[in-house]
């Protein structure tokens, strides 16, 4: 067996650059990325907008620039499928987008599905169980994933969820950022645990300035943010928490893409840059900080 260790794939999210899909397309490729995440649920990329020609002009397009599409981005908002009485459109808004990623070249879809609650018995949890059962149960009979970005909870009780529908059809795209600026959980134990889950994953950091209720950040149903304003702005602000470029945030690099190669992960550290007055040399440092560590 060869001890040779490949470099990383690295992906970028074209939306964080803010200049529309191909303008997106075009600078991913000029800083030397391999792959791209695009935003799939409304816009240039909604799969119900697309005749089979602008599909097939989008796939040549993205490969004319030497790209492959790492995922798709298919968060729907809205709490996820925390509402049962939402959930049959989103299920099926999610399908679509999935079809969409397949004919595309790519088997994933990362999205949100809500914050799990604590308590099985809960009507939130059982309506978001069910949900995610069928997408985890389609996705499988394509050989593809949706992949739930980490934050809302820790680690730990993601798994928990998973382990409970039955197959992985649904599975993880671990954002190392989101953990740290949100529950405080550990990336680097979090790869170890969610190992049988990981399919795609963010290149993104961040600090955490003090505790915040997930609630705040993601929303809940039934949760009313007006009664946490104050609370609210605070965190938007950046009061609770704060994303920054990738090296100079709460991120252990070093231990944690050492655990991803500990559980033979290879596919794609896809960047995101949400915030900040220059995406584009943020993106660009970014590259060089993970070509640095391949």
């Amino acid at each position: 067996m060869s001890n040779i260790v490949k470099p990383w794939k690295v992906g970028i999210i074209v939306d964080s650059f803010r200049v529309g899909v191909r303008e997106g397309l075009k600078k991913a490729a000029a800083l030397g990325a391999e792959g791209v995440q695009i935003y799939a649920v409304e816009g240039e990329m909604d799969p119900a907008g697309l005749s089979p020609a602008a599909r097939k002009e989008w796939k040549d397009f993205i490969a004319s620039q030497g790209l492959q599409i790492s995922a798709l981005v298919g968060d729907l908002g809205g709490h996820g499928f925390q509402d049962r009485k939402a959930n049959a459109a989103k299920v099926e808004k999610s399908k679509r987008i999935l079809d969409l990623a397949v004919e595309l070249g790519t088997n994933v879809v990362t999205t949100h599905i809500g914050i799990v609650p604590d308590d099985r018995n809960s009507e939130v949890y059982s309506a978001m169980h069910e949900a995610c059962a069928e997408l985890s149960n389609y996705a499988t009979s394509m050989n593809a994933f949706f992949a739930i970005e980490t934050g809302p909870e820790t680690a730990a009780h993601l798994k928990s969820f998973l382990d409970g529908l039955g197959s992985k059809g649904v599975s993880v795209n671990f954002d190392p950022a989101n953990m740290v600026m949100v529950t405080g959980d550990d990336p680097v134990q979090g790869v170890y645990t969610l190992r049988d889950y990981i399919v795609h994953t963010h290149a993104k950091d961040g600090v955490r300035l003090r505790e915040v209720d997930p609630r705040l950040v993601y929303g809940a149903l039934g949760f009313d943010p007006l009664d946490h304003e104050v609370i609210a702005q605070q965190a938007e602000s950046g009061d609770a928490f704060r994303e920054v470029p990738l090296g100079q945030g709460s991120v252990n690099w070093d231990g944690y893409l050492k655990a991803l190669r500990d559980i033979g992960y290879d596919g794609y550290l896809t960047i995101e840059r949400e915030v900040g007055a220059n995406p584009e040399v943020d993106i660009a440092e970014a590259v060089r900080f993970l070509r640095a560590r391949s």
